[in-house]
């Protein structure tokens, strides 16, 4: 297994994993089922509303993304802040992308970019969890990430994972924080493809993913299953001899049981099938770094899962921002992004799923000595589309040389609590720690009334 350095602070993650299933056949996930029905039962859900939403995906750019050159170009600042890169009209009225998104820009119609996305934390560590759990990092909690809180607050059908990631962040920010392992993502394993080998349909085709704890491991059938489950039944009699009065044995009966419907599902296995889909289509999402992974999150929340994370690395370019932007980064963003919201659309998705670009901050506007950007955390921008957000739109402005918000500014748990809202949880929801404190769920964001559709 090879680890990609993503970022100038020296934090190694993998964008696709490549290890094998270690090891599950029904032991460990009816632990981690009970566990987690036992702090719903702990936590009670509050605050809810109609929901527009039912799914969210999250298109996780590591690094910190110089947004000043994709979705907020300065083509009038002064030189040494507006960049190499032209700006081009799209298909939204008066919004203008970067030239190295055209496919995104036929979409923009369906997309808002919010502009005026600030906050004051220019470390990677930091800014990663401020903007993936809606609350500024301190040394007193650790919060839980927005899709652990989706997973604890949002009922999925059985058999289905709720919270799945295809992508290791750093310093544990996509975790569940106080709410528990319980609901920390299934991490994806296998590889998507890469754009190794092969172009169009084989190599798509040949994107292998498995979910780590719902997947038999190679040599292992069902039946193998089926007689590891009997055994189980047979120690689980021996407990209930020792102890009647424990119903600890009983409820792990009833875990087990869900465990082996997650292993059997079809429809999470079929999700990963991506040989399913049209060799037109696959070529549509493209064999990048994260073409397959966005062809499988459709999948993914078209088969009932409720949030999925996507991670696409290298956006800390303090040496080289624009040839690295124009031959690595944005040709495969704007492939797969675009080519993810068509196809939400064309199924009807689009009306019930978030979408959601960005990373942890922007970059400065002005150039560095090494033809870079670095971090920036006063100025950035992201893209959100579907689940009732307003469509070809920009909210917010940056001023003249993009250095920070000078209309409609908004910080990371505004967003967060925009998205909540859309999926029917209002941000002053309390939610409880394992040793019953209550904690709310944003402590400062608020909903953005001006991104609802």
């Amino acid at each position: 297994m090879s680890l990609l350095r993503t970022d100038c602070e020296g934090f190694h993650r993998r964008d696709f994993i490549q290890a094998g299933t270690a090891g599950l056949l029904g032991m460990s996930l009816p632990g981690l089922l009970a566990s987690e029905a036992h702090a719903k039962a702990k936590n009670d859900e509050t605050g809810a509303q109609k929901p527009k939403a039912k799914s969210v995906i999250v298109v996780w750019l590591a690094g910190g993304p110089a947004t000043i050159d994709m979705w907020d170009n300065k083509p009038e600042a002064p030189e040494g802040v507006r960049g190499e890169f032209k700006s081009i009209t799209t298909s939204a009225p008066g919004v203008q992308f970067s030239e190295h998104l055209p496919k995104m820009a036929k979409v923009a119609d369906k997309v808002s970019v919010v502009r005026s996305l600030y906050h004051t934390i220019p470390s990677h560590g930091p800014a990663t969890t401020f903007m993936t759990t809606g609350n500024k990092p301190t040394a007193a909690l650790r919060y839980p990430s927005i899709g652990s809180v989706a997973a604890r607050l949002l009922s999925t059908e059985t058999g289905i994972p709720p919270y799945v990631s295809f992508v290791d962040q750093r310093d544990g920010a996509s975790g569940a924080g106080y709410l528990g392992t319980s609901f920390n993502p299934f991490i994806i394993e296998g590889n998507g493809g890469g754009g190794k080998g092969g172009k169009g349909g084989n190599a798509a085709a040949a994107a292998s993913f498995r979910l780590r704890g719902i997947t038999l491991p190679d040599g292992v059938s069902l039946s193998d299953l089926d007689k590891r489950d009997q055994l189980l039944r047979t120690f689980d009699d021996g407990f209930r001899t020792i102890d009647k009065n424990n119903d600890l044995v009983e409820g792990l009966d009833t875990f087990h049981k869900q465990a082996l419907e997650i292993l059997r599902s079809d429809k999470t296995k079929k999700a990963f099938n991506l040989s399913e889909e049209s060799a037109s289509l696959r070529e549509q999402y493209g064999t990048g770094p994260i073409g397959p992974a966005a062809l499988a999150a459709r999948r993914l929340v078209e088969a009932g899962v409720r949030f999925v994370t996507l991670g696409f690395g290298g956006w800390d370019t303090h040496r080289e921002n624009f040839t690295n932007l124009k031959t690595k980064q944005l040709p495969s963003l704007d492939q797969a992004l675009s080519a993810l919201i068509a196809d939400l659309a064309a199924r009807g998705l689009l009306d019930s799923t978030i979408v959601m670009c960005a990373g942890e901050f922007g970059r400065t506007p002005k150039i560095n000595k090494t033809a870079g950007r670095d971090h920036w955390a006063r100025s950035m921008a992201c893209v959100l589309a579907g689940g009732g957000i307003k469509r070809g739109y920009a909210h917010g402005k940056t001023d003249a040389s993009g250095m920070a918000p000078d209309l409609d500014p908004c910080t990371p748990d505004d967003v967060a609590a925009t998205i909540f809202r859309q999926l029917g949880i209002r941000n002053d929801t309390e939610l409880q720690t394992p040793t019953g404190r209550p904690v709310q769920l944003f402590r400062e964001g608020k909903a953005i009334d001006k991104l609802i559709g």
